[in-house]
Order: structure tokens, then C-alpha cells, then sequence
């Protein structure tokens, strides 16, 4: 089992219960599967406000900016799914760790959702965005506007001083400051690529390939949603052999792609019944998935467009060329190629954990 963040050599690596099922898990199994780790893990985020805050709150120069970094983590880093940081504890048996261990644990899957809400904000800022996560979003708040852009600075600072907090006393406290460096950086590349291909006003459907498509979703979404969390697990166990990193890479890659192009789908196709989310990546002349699919087609003078008839077009192409039976034979062959590449696998992480990643998206309907 992954018992602690300590030494450079290859730690014991979790087969979690939760991690190795047998069947193809069902969205309400899905659903509990983390259930204590998550209640754990909520629990740790006063602890967190505690150790940022608490010694400068009252301080008479910086005390007023202290209260505002309160509010802002407060807002922003709560109120999520926590997938990601989860992903992180999941990966350690809780049980069988020491309390330094753990709440090292618990933090660096913080410090991971803080990451997460440092990109969230700008990103409603770009894209007008009225809620995030069911509440209005930070920079919609009166009298908040563009400030948000140096609250969400604050969130991406604070990784660093819990980082240093926790976990500065370990030999491989280098990697994991790299791991988020990385990170940042090439989800930052990912999203320069959305937003070039895809201009506000400017509905180039030229620029929207494969390629670009491809490159957009392994560096905005795969490599920090799945890759990432993953990674700063191993590097807490010790893990940080080249080989490794590059075998799991490869497989979680591969899954984040899988995760996108789903969302993609979804967004068009989800079930009203299911959540109420409603879909916007034409109006907003996103380079998804579907649109790819039919890039040759009528698209060129309804995509991108405001008027509900030209909406209602493209969906209506959509459904005639059954891109709801692509995306079904799709996420089959997908399934199946990560399953493949996790029987091709080698130690030190054992296929189950992968294996109990993506059934937890396999066949994800919100």
C-alpha cells in the first residue's frame, strides 16, 4: 500500500477496495464509492483555512488582504465533486497511515482542488459564464469584476505555501513542486490552444482538426485531471522513476481523452432527466468533438451563430448523421484500448487502479 510521502525508493502500492471492481460499476455505486474518504477530506479544508489564515488574519498591514484570501478560499476551492484531490487520498489507504502521513495526504489532494479552482476562475471570466459549481460565479459577485483575476493568483500561490507547510521535511519534496509546475503550465498551453482555435466572434471552422482538437484535450484537460492527481500520489510513495511515470502517463493520457470527448458528447446529448445542465459548445463555438465529426458538412454557415434556427440546425445534423451511435462505437473501442493498455502494463501501480478509474467514467452520463 502507498503508506506515506517518504524515501526516493518504490513504496508498497494500494490495491483499493474501491478500486478494483469486478463488474462495471453502475452510476450509484459510482456515487458512494468514495464516500468516507470524501467526508475525511471536506473535513481537512477547516484545517486548511486555519494554517493560511489564522497567524496573519488580525496582522495591522496584511490583515485585510488575509480576510479576503478567507473569503476567496471559502468561495472558490469548496462546493465541487473534489474528483481530482479525491483521486489523490483514494490512493492511500487512510487506515494505515501515521497522522503526518495522512494530513499530508489529505493537503496535497487540497492543494490539487485549489489548482483546480485557480483555473475555474478565470475560466468564467473568458467565458461569461453566469454559475459555477451552483452558485453565482466569484467574479459575477457585486463590486467584484475583474479583481477576480488576482484572487484566482492567490489560490495558485497558496498550493506553494501548503506544499512547503506539509511536506518541505521530505526527500522527493522537489517532485511534486514540479508536478504542479508542470501542470499548470501545460493546461495553461491547453487553454491558449481553445482559445485561438476557437475566437470569440470569429468562427473559423478551418482551424477546427483533429490534430488541434487532440492537442487541445491532452494538454487543457487530460493531463491535469487525470494524469496529475495520479502522479503526486506515486511521487508521496516514492514513486518517481522515469519508466513509471511514463507507462501511467501514457494510460491516464488515453483516459482523459476518453473523459473529453464524453463531455463533448454529453453536451449535446446528455439527459435532460439526468441533471439539468444545458449544453452550450456551439453557441459558443467550441472546437469539440462533434463538430470535427461533421466539419465537412452544412456547418460552416450555422456554427458559431446566435439564432436559435441555426442552432437547432446543427443539432438537427447531429442526430441525422446518428453521431449518438459514432460516439457509442467510440467509447466501446476506447474502453477497450485502455483496458488493453492497462493488461500491457508493468508495476509499480497495479492495473486495479486503473481499472476503478475508468469504470468510474465508463458509461458517464452527468
Amino acid at each position: 500500500k502507498i503508506v506515506s510521502w517518504k524515501g526516493h525508493g518504490c513504496g508498497k502500492v494500494l490495491k483499493h477496495p474501491s478500486l478494483c471492481p469486478s463488474l462495471r460499476m453502475s452510476g450509484d455505486q459510482k456515487s458512494d464509492v468514495y464516500a468516507q474518504e470524501k467526508q475525511d477530506f471536506i473535513q481537512h479544508f477547516s484545517q486548511i483555512i486555519r494554517v493560511l489564515t489564522e497567524d496573519e488574519i488580525g496582522h495591522p498591514e496584511t490583515g485585510d488582504a488575509i480576510a479576503r484570501l478567507k473569503e476567496v478560499l471559502e468561495y472558490n476551492a469548496i462546493g465541487g465533486k473534489y474528483h481530482r484531490g479525491l483521486m489523490v487520498l483514494v490512493l492511500v489507504e487512510p487506515k494505515k497511515q501515521d497522522a503526518d502521513s495522512l494530513q499530508q495526504a489529505l493537503t496535497v489532494g487540497w492543494c490539487v482542488e485549489l489548482l483546480q479552482a485557480f483555473f475555474l476562475v478565470p475560466d468564467d471570466i473568458m467565458d461569461s459564464s453566469l454559475t459555477c459549481q451552483g452558485q453565482i460565479c466569484w467574479y459575477q459577485k457585486p463590486g467584484m469584476g475583474l479583481d477576480a483575476i488576482n484572487d484566482a493568483v492567490l489560490l495558485e500561490a497558496c498550493i506553494y505555501c501548503l506544499l512547503k507547510l506539509y511536506c518541505q521535511e521530505q526527500p522527493s519534496y522537489l517532485n511534486p513542486i514540479e508536478l504542479f509546475l508542470q501542470s499548470s503550465y501545460q493546461t495553461e498551453i491547453g487553454r491558449t490552444l481553445d482559445l485561438i482555435t476557437a475566437p470569440q466572434g470569429n468562427s473559423d471552422l478551418g482551424r477546427f482538426t483533429e490534430k488541434r482538437y487532440k492537442s487541445i484535450v491532452k494538454y487543457k484537460t487530460a493531463f491535469y485531471s487525470f494524469y496529475f492527481p495520479v502522479a503526486a500520489a506515486m511521487y508521496m510513495a516514492g514513486i518517481d522513476g522515469e519508466k513509471e511515470h511514463a507507462n501511467t502517463k501514457k494510460i491516464l493520457l488515453e483516459m482523459g481523452k476518453f473523459f473529453q470527448i464524453q463531455d463533448d458528447y454529453l453536451d449535446l446529448f446528455r439527459n435532460p432527466s439526468v441533471t439539468s445542465k444545458v449544453g452550450t459548445d456551439i453557441q459558443d463555438n467550441k472546437c469539440s468533438w462533434l463538430v470535427v465529426q461533421c466539419l465537412q458538412q452544412i456547418l460552416k454557415e450555422n456554427y458559431g451563430q446566435k439564432e436559435a434556427e441555426k442552432v437547432a440546425r446543427v443539432k438537427a445534423l447531429h442526430e441525422e448523421l446518428d453521431l449518438p451511435a459514432v460516439f457509442s462505437q467510440y467509447e466501446e473501442d476506447s474502453y477497450n484500448h485502455i483496458i488493453g493498455l492497462t493488461e500491457q502494463y508493468t508495476a509499480p501501480l497495479p492495473p486495479p487502479i486503473f481499472l476503478g478509474l475508468v469504470h468510474k467514467i465508463y458509461k458517464w452520463k452527468k
